[in-house]
């Protein structure tokens, strides 16, 4: 199944948790925090201005990037993999 977001939303595929601390600690599932990285899946056609054009989004299919702890409250599951579906004002950079 594919998915194709609207307007300025962006659907990213959060990275793999960390199974490990940086001092090689094993951490279980419930100490693991969430990774704020990930590969953007799929774009929207971008922000609708109060003009009425619509500017292009900045970032674009396959880019890795940096959002927020708490960015993306909509998670969905296609073909079993969990997606988030956040704003583009919700990502902060993109990794180059």
């Amino acid at each position: 199944m594919k998915i194709r977001p609207l307007y300025d939303r962006v659907v990213v595929r959060r990275k793999e948790e960390e199974e490990t601390s940086a001092g090689g600690i094993v951490l279980p599932g419930s100490a693991k925090e969430k990774p704020n990285q990930g590969e953007v899946i799929s774009v929207g056609d971008g922000k609708v201005l109060d003009n009425g054009e619509i500017r292009p989004l900045a970032v674009k299919v396959g880019d890795t990037v940096v959002f927020g702890q708490y960015a993306g409250s909509n998670t969905i599951e296609v073909d079993g993999e969990e997606l988030i579906i956040m704003g583009e004002s919700e990502i902060f950079a993109v990794v180059e």
